[in-house]
């Protein structure tokens, strides 16, 4: 055997063909798609011919084809026969009839040759043929290997050689691998954002396909002959995985020698041009949409047609076909040729309606033709700006990028026209780095130079410091994404670059932000540079923040995140430490497949940082991430948000948000969006402009001169900007800095905003008429790749909508206006309006798998129609004088379907010579659904009963006979395959019924999966009609406020109406008191009734009828109980706690305590009751002796108010509801009365209210039968617990409807959670047996911040303890601070606001709380002023500085602000204000500054200074402490003891240098004020100087002397010091011979050691010194 096949191998060679002969085959193809279930839908090609094929010359050969025929698909698998197409057989008979001329040598394909007039779809065909003679024979081998051409491409392919003996027969076997290709003839049209996810389909593939070829072949003396040639090839997808059930693409061919002929194949009389390879090539299907196959024999007219059609069917509402004709627009301009473009513009560019659709569909013509249209019409003034920008927008966006149109959108770049408009400039630059991402997404070896330009842009921006303009440079490069630009943008960058130390922050986010996309290509090289950035931290936080962004996107492995976690573990700046680390935690949750790796290594590090960092808030910077991915079928979402802040402000710098899905195989950054807010805060809250008075400002100035080495913050920019990116791509973006706001506020405040409100209130007042439409193109995404036959396989996605709106208003003045009439004489007006408005929305959805060709068509294509129409017409009248409003929804006629969605699955067939003959055929076939499900279902449950059944019985096969499977399958019901359901509501009252409809039937019954779930029909009509009865003219909405409000009551309600119950209601509520014990003492109508119901605490503890409560009750009045009176004084000290001590004091409270608090009323009946009527009945008698006195309002006081709200018919009786509200001042009582307007209906809502004092409100709502039949009561009232004010809500009913049985369950499961809650937000819950029937809620007031709240239900008992509050409340200190303001209530917002979050500085003794609460020992030096806090940046605006007295030994504070410079001291044992010197009495506070800015008032034992819009929101002082509060948009930029308020609490200790220091009395001593000479009047006789170290220290070897590189606070020469303090602070040491002069700029030299010396902190001088 060995020998033989050794022998076989050797003899085996390539297929040829002999000269002279012409061998005859028989062929067929057959494409053909659908599910691979049998009984559904398919759709596909056939090809049946005979091949010629004869040899022409050595190597050269002809191919003719004989009878060939087209047949076409579209029909039930495989009961259906194919239909010959012969309209298009005839049609292409001379191409297909035409031989053509290919190279042939050892089995390989080479040139292919044809004449000029066989197109090339017809040349696929041919390509189809020859790509089965396509075989590379190895004669030494028999299985092997290799990358083969063909017309898919070159891909992997498999030989496996065989022999036949007895036949003397060779069989060959070849596989093609499609997945596996060197080079894929395939074609991606707006796929270019997408990435593809090589983790998403390691579990399953989106796409796939293979070929299998099987060869019978004779050997023969030179070669061998191919007898027989199968081929099949079968293509899968699903977007939701393949695994799970996929559509499939499959094609045949059999290829059969017949006969050979000695007749030669003669090529015709024509040129043969050289046209390609065997590899497919690309023709008229790139022009042409899956959706419809037009016949274009004149595009000029049939683009003027379906203009007309659009224009005209979408005026006053959207035509539901109108997206389906918009792409037939769209398909008709890509065809027309530029010429024709233009010439259609000239016709139409005057008319709006035809000039909007043609704008709105020349972008998606997707060529560089769109581009080009665009800019000479922007150039020659044809288009405006607003036409311009979104149509140059969608151009960039749908374009294909080629070089052609790169060179375009650079042309309009550099226009001047363009350039001269900041708007379409910035369109165009982000486009043009948009369209280079694009083309090198589809050429990868795309060059550098297509930068250049950009580049250039850079560098003359850096050299001109224009930043705005480097800024739009570097997003052009971010949307590039080109690893060409990383060298340019290196050299802004800190640390790579000496221009960057020179640029604003701003512009070194943005260079670090554009590299987000060369990571996309070179993750090592970006991984390598973000790591170097985020490692110094020497740079702004921000910049460090944004690196570790960029880092975590180029999938980190694991040594980097590592690396990360080692970093962050030591990391001094808390908002860097807090955002990684929420950044690694959030990633720890991440279940996408293509950041596993990096979820794996942030788990680890998190571990590592939980312990440290778990605790910190959220004013920290913080990363969120959030997902949700279905590996089976490879479908997912994730957002994430970056919150990014640097001083624990409410508002953050910048706030990142981003979404990304994932579908087949692939991802995409759908949505993100970033705001920065730097500086809007302050701008918003601060004073416009910090007053420039000189002497403040001198002052403030000599104070910082005499600091160490002072060094302004810097002041932060008054900035908003936000930018959007849409697929990863920068489209928009906009900077606003003050001087645009200032801009906005005066084109809003100035004249020209009247003018045009006035010309805008004309125009209504003449009529309005408006129709607009809006198309658009909204998705065309399409993968085009060759099939073996020759023919194209298309996968599409398209989305189209066009939106309408139809406005019409008219109004009518009464007495008509004068000519120069004012706007305020419309209130004096009776004017009536009339508007008509029909807003619509048609929006088609297509996904198409098939053969697509401008000649054939024969798909499954999955339409989804949604078409909405929801016309109004309205008329309204108003009468201010009369206080008269009416509003009127009149019906409109011939709208039924309001809204309607459709989904179908077709299997069509199509040719462009028969479109008439079209064939559609649903997928899933009604009448054999039923059938098919059962048989399938039959099938899959035999399977799993066997195999079942196979591996549970283990002793005898007796226990179940084999056919069970059988019999049970028969009796089982078949699963349903067809839902139909309509479901209807009607509103008898107005006379308006609506269905909704549905209709499902699919293929889920095959396979429970999305794919099959979808594949069917699908349907849901929601209609509106009018409801079954009298005819409604209109439903009519009217309110009359004031007298005549009587007027217009159409139903009076009285107690007399009452007492006339009709017969059958009285029979009824009989029965029901005979059927339901009980119901008698609930009647309202026994007179006991209401003292039973009466809501004191007195009469529930003392009626049996209701439970004992576990707890005591609390008495609501001094004589019900006086056993509280004992525990009283222990209850109020145990309630009452302050804001510093609530959390303390509960702690201590029994349990018992915890949830009962002695609520104590303050209010005192008002109504006319007597003395003992009040002391011995609860207050809720004197509501009943109101109620009972007059239960209706209407008998004894006019209506106030009155709406109707009815439906008029055509009979004129009345139909709807009536709303009459009355107002009895004498007793101060509100009755609203809801009514039914029919003339038998009782049922109504009375819903009362009656302030019984200033702090008592009472209320009643009752509903049902003449409002008897429900009723619940509500009593607000305020009053004490203990000292503290408190207010109490109490809800009492006696029945209530049933809750719905559909509701129930989710009520339960409501109630049931709230202990789970409970828990988590800190309340304590106890299950008590309190009052039936009544919930109580007590609030006391502790602080202006917090609360004590305690909520008792009938089974449970909720406290909350020190509850602390977001704001503060307007009471205490807070509201006499609010009185400055006056009825400014903006500026009170402002003030509440600005209070709430400030940071807070306070001292204590010798203990200084600082601004991130950090406490230290504040030593402080005598008679010598320290800094306290001040704005550290250029502006100035406040300085707040701290003293201690030399002869009493007492603090005292000085504040510069403003103009003025204010002392706070004490004296006598009290505190004294000066204002610029000059003492003002107590009896003069509040004083308030002229600009009304400042204020000083007396606050308990002290005195405040408040100044919010100057950024310092408190200055308290008094005998034993002060307090100083800077408002939150300050935070991060003040210095001083009380340091940043920036949370940075590990970098507190700064000095006035920018040096950090670890010593709390070197920080101290670095904010003192030092005196120049000992004669100074402030008698502070120190200064801050650098000493030597005493002792020789041995540094690095060498004998050095030490000197300190932070100033340490020294007498003045002359002066002696009385006492000092010991203080840490570094070294810097230099050799002992070293030359002084190097120690200049001490301060700046590094530390060498720390040591601790001598601080002077009081001195004294002597009469002779300096």
């Amino acid at each position: 055997m060995r020998v033989l096949l050794l022998a076989l191998t050797v003899a085996f060679a390539a297929p040829e063909f002999a000269i002279g002969k012409t061998y005859v085959y028989k062929y067929e193809a057959l494409l053909l798609g659908g599910l691979p279930e049998e009984g559904l839908a398919r759709a596909g090609v056939k090809i049946t011919s005979k091949v010629l094929i004869g040899a022409l010359a050595a190597d050269t050969f002809m191919l003719k084809l004989v009878a060939p025929e087209i047949l076409e698909y579209s029909g039930i698998w495989p009961k259906d026969p194919f239909t010959p197409a012969t309209k298009l057989t005839s049609a292409l008979a001379a191409q297909l009839l035409t031989p053509i001329k290919f190279e042939y040598s050892n089995g390989v394909v080479g040139k292919v040759f044809a004449p000029a007039g066989v197109s090339s779809t017809v040349l696929n065909l041919y390509r189809g043929i020859l790509n089965i003679f396509q075989l590379n024979i190895k004669k030494t081998q028999n299985v092997y290997e290799l990358q083969e051409p063909g017309v898919q491409g070159v891909c992997k392919t498999h030989y496996i050689i065989s022999e036949d003996a007895k036949a003397e027969h060779i069989l060959l076997t070849k596989t093609k691998d499609l997945n596996q290709c060197q080079e894929r003839i395939m074609k991606d049209i707006g796929l270019a954002y997408t990435e593809k996810c090589l983790e998403c389909e390691a579990k399953g593939k989106a796409l796939k396909g293979g070929a299998a070829y099987n060869y019978i072949m004779k050997p023969a003396a030179t070669g061998s002959l191919i007898l027989e040639a199968k081929a099949t090839e079968l293509i899968q997808f699903s977007p939701f995985n393949i695994m799970n059930g996929a559509a499939q693409m499959e094609a045949k061919q059999i290829l059969t020698l017949i006969e050979i002929e000695k007749t030669p194949v003669e090529p015709i009389r024509a040129e043969y041009l050289h046209r390609g390879s065997l590899q497919y090539e690309f023709a008229t299907e790139l022009l042409q949409t899956p959706i419809q196959l037009l016949r274009i024999s004149n595009a000029e007219a049939q683009i003027i047609e379906t203009l007309n059609h659009l224009v005209t069917y979408n005026a006053a509402k959207v035509h539901e076909d109108a997206p389906l004709k918009f792409i037939e627009l769209i398909q008709l301009l890509r065809v027309a040729r530029f010429e024709s473009i233009e010439a259609l513009w000239t016709q139409y560019k005057a008319r709006p309606a035809y000039r909007h659709w043609i704008l709105n569909a020349v972008p998606a013509i997707g060529t560089h033709v769109a581009l080009k249209f665009l800019k000479e019409k922007f150039i020659a003034d044809d288009i405006t700006i607003l036409e311009a920008a979104p149509a140059l927008i969608a151009s960039v966006h749908m374009v294909t990028a080629d070089m052609e149109a790169i060179r375009l959108v650079e042309g309009l770049a550099f226009n001047p026209r363009i350039q001269a408009n900041p708007i379409l400039r910035e369109i165009v630059m982000l486009g043009y780095g948009t369209m280079v991402a694009k083309y090198c997404a589809e050429n990868p070896t795309c060059h550098a130079e297509l930068l250049k330009p950009i580049h250039e842009l850079a560098v003359q921006a850096v050299t001109k410091r224009e930043f705005e303009e480097l800024i739009i440079v570097l997003k052009v490069l971010g949307n590039a994404g080109h690893p060409a630009s990383l060298k340019p943008i290196m050299k802004l960058l800190p640390g790579f670059g000496n221009a960057a130390a020179t640029l604003p922050l701003r512009v070194q986010i943005e260079a670090i932000l554009a590299l987000r996309n060369i990571a996309k290509k070179e993750p090592r090289m970006i991984q390598e540079l973000a790591v170097q950035l985020f490692m110094d931290k020497a740079l702004h936080p921000e910049l460090r923040m944004v690196s570790a962004i960029v880092l975590f996107e180029t999938k980190l492995p694991m040594g980097l995140v590592t690396t990360l976690a080692d970093a962050v573990m030591n990391e001094e700046n808390l908002q860097i430490a807090s955002f990684v680390f929420s950044y690694m935690k959030a990633m720890t949750k991440n279940t996408a497949p293509d950041f596993a790796a990096v979820a794996a290594a942030c788990n680890v590090a998190v571990k590592l940082l939980s312990p440290k960092y778990e605790r910190l808030t959220y004013r920290y910077s913080r990363s969120l991430y959030i997902d949700a991915y279905h590996n089976p079928w490879m479908v997912g979402a994730a957002a994430t948000a970056f919150y990014i802040n640097d001083a624990a402000t409410v508002l953050p710098r910048a706030v990142v948000a981003k979404a990304r899905t994932y579908l087949a195989g692939a991802y995409a950054d759908v949505l993100e969006l970033g705001v920065r807010t730097e500086g809007l805060q302050e701008a918003l809250l601060k004073i416009p402009k910090a007053p420039e008075h000189a002497d403040r400002i001198t002052k403030m100035k000599q104070v910082m001169k005499a600091l160490s080495e002072w060094r302004t913050h810097p002041s932060s920019q008054p900035l908003a900007s936000i930018y959007v990116k849409f697929f990863g791509q920068e489209i928009a973006f906009a900077n606003i800095d003050k001087a645009i706001v200032d801009q906005v506020i005066e084109i809003a405040t100035g004249p020209g905003v009247h003018t045009f409100g006035r010309k805008a209130l004309d125009t209504l007042l003449s009529g309005v008429s408006f129709h607009y439409a809006q198309p658009m193109l909204a998705a065309e995404v399409r993968r085009i790749l060759p099939t073996a036959v020759g023919l194209p396989m298309e996968l599409s996605f398209y989305t189209a909508a066009v939106a309408a709106a139809s406005i019409e208003f008219q109004a009518t003045v009464t007495p008509p206006l004068p000519e120069n009439y004012h706007a305020a004489q419309l209130l004096k007006s009776d004017v009536a309006m009339k508007a008509a408005i029909t807003p619509s929305v048609s929006m088609h959805t297509y996904a198409v798998m098939g053969v697509n060709t401008a000649l054939i068509q024969a798909a499954l294509l999955s339409r989804a129609r949604v078409h909405t129409i929801v016309p109004a017409k309205m008329e309204a009248r108003i009468d201010m004088i009369k206080g008269n409003f009416k509003i009127a929804v009149l019906p409109v006629p011939g709208v039924d379907k309001i809204a309607s969605a459709l989904v179908e699955t077709f299997a069509i067939a199509r040719n462009v010579e028969d479109l008439a003959a079209a064939k559609i055929t649903p997928m899933v076939p009604a009448k054999a659904a039923t059938q098919l499900s059962q048989e399938t279902f039959t099938s899959t449950f035999i399977s799993k009963m066997s195999s079942s059944l196979a591996a549970s019985m283990s002793r005898s096969s007796e226990i179940l006979p084999v056919d069970l499977p059988n019999e049970r399958t028969l009796k089982m019901k078949p699963l349903k395959t067809f839902f139909e359901k309509k479901m209807c509501a009607e509103s008898v009252t107005f006379g308006i019924k609506a269905c909704t409809e549905i209709e499902s039937r699919n293929a889920a019954f095959i396979k429970a999966c999305p794919l099959y779930a979808i594949v069917g029909k699908h349907a849901i009509v929601v209609e509106l009609a009018p409801a079954a009865g009298p005819v409604i003219e209109k439903i009519e909405i009217e309110m009359q406020i004031g007298d005549k409000a009587a007027e217009k009551i159409m139903k009076v309600i009285n107690p007399s109406e009452e007492e006339e119950i009709p017969e059958e209601k009285s029979v009824l509520l009989k029965l029901k008191k005979i059927l339901v014990p009980g119901l008698k003492n609930r009647t309202r109508s026994s007179s006991s009734s209401s003292s039973s119901r009466s809501v004191s605490s007195s009469s529930s503890s003392s009626s049996s009828s209701r439970p004992k409560s576990k707890t005591v009750d609390i008495p609501l009045s001094s004589s019900s109980s006086s056993r509280s009176s004992s525990s009283s004084s222990s209850r109020r000290s145990g309630v009452k706690s302050s804001s510093s001590s609530s959390s303390s004091s509960s702690s201590r409270m029994s349990r018992q305590e915890k949830f009962e608090m002695k609520f104590t009323k303050s209010h005192i009946h008002q109504h006319a009751v007597s003395a003992s009527r009040v002391t011995s009945k609860s207050s809720a008698s004197s509501f009943e002796a109101i109620y009972k006195k007059a239960k209706y309002l209407a008998s004894a006081v006019t209506p106030a108010v009155a709406i109707l709200i009815r439906a008029v018919r055509v009979d004129h009786k009345a139909q709807g509801y009536q709303i009459a509200a009355y107002l009895d001042r004498a007793t101060s009582r509100v009755q609203i009365i809801f009514a039914n307007l029919a003339e038998n209906e009782h049922w109504r809502i009375c819903a009362d209210g009656v302030m019984s004092s200033k702090s008592k409100l009472m209320a009643k709502i009752a509903w049902g039968i003449e409002c008897k039949q429900y009723e619940t009561e509500i009593t607000a009232e305020t009053g004490l617990v203990g000292e503290d004010k408190a207010f109490r809500l109490k809800l009492t009913w006696e029945d209530l409807p049933s809750i719905p049985r559909s509701m129930k369950r989710y009520a339960e499961e409501a109630y049931d959670y709230i202990p789970t809650a409970a828990v988590a937000a800190g309340v304590s819950l106890t299950k008590d047996k309190n009052t039936l029937k009544e919930i109580l809620l007590t609030v006391a007031i502790v602080s202006e911040k917090t609360l004590n709240v305690v909520l008792k239900t009938p089974k449970m008992t909720m406290s909350k303890l020190g509850l602390g509050l977001p704001v503060y409340l307007p009471i205490g200190d807070t509201a006499a601070e609010l009185e400055a303001y006056r009825d400014n209530l903006v500026a009170k917002i402002s003030h509440v606001l600005t209070k709430t979050n400030a940071a807070v500085c306070t001292m204590v003794k010798d203990t200084l709380t600082t601004f991130n609460n950090k406490k230290f020992r504040n030593e402080m030096p005598q008679s010598c002023y320290q800094v306290l806090a001040q704005d550290c940046t250029d502006e100035l605006k406040f300085m707040v500085l701290l003293k201690k007295d030399n002869t009493q030994e007492q603090n005292q504070i000085n504040v510069k602000i403003a103009d003025i410079d204010v002392d706070l001291y004490p004296k006598n044992n009290d505190i004294m204000v000066k204002v610029n010197g000059l003492e003002i009495p107590m009896r003069n506070l509040p004083y308030q500054h002229p600009t009304g800015n400042i204020q000083i008032r007396q606050r308990g034992q002290g005195i405040s200074l408040h100044a919010p819009s100057h950024g310092l929101q408190e200055v308290y002082f008094d005998m034993n402490t002060w307090k100083v509060k800077v408002v939150d948009w300050m935070k991060g930029q003040t210095c001083g003891l009380c340091g940043k308020a920036d949370g940075e609490v590990r970098q507190e200790y700064r000095t006035p240098n920018g040096r950090l220091t670890k010593n709390a009395v070197s920080f101290a001593h670095s904010w003192v004020l030092p005196s120049k000479s000992c004669r100074d009047a402030s008698e502070c006789y120190m200064k801050l100087e650098s000493v030597n170290l005493e002792k020789q220290m041995i540094v690095h070897g060498q004998d050095s002397k030490c000197y300190s590189v932070e100033p340490v606070l020294r007498c003045l020469p002359g002066c002696l010091p009385l006492r000092t303090a010991p203080v840490t602070v570094g070294f810097h040491c230099l050799p002992v011979d070293s030359n002084l002069s190097r120690l200049t700029n001490i301060y700046e030299k590094s530390v060498d050691l720390s040591e601790t010396t001598e601080a002077h902190v009081a001195c004294r001088c002597t009469t002779q010194c300096a």
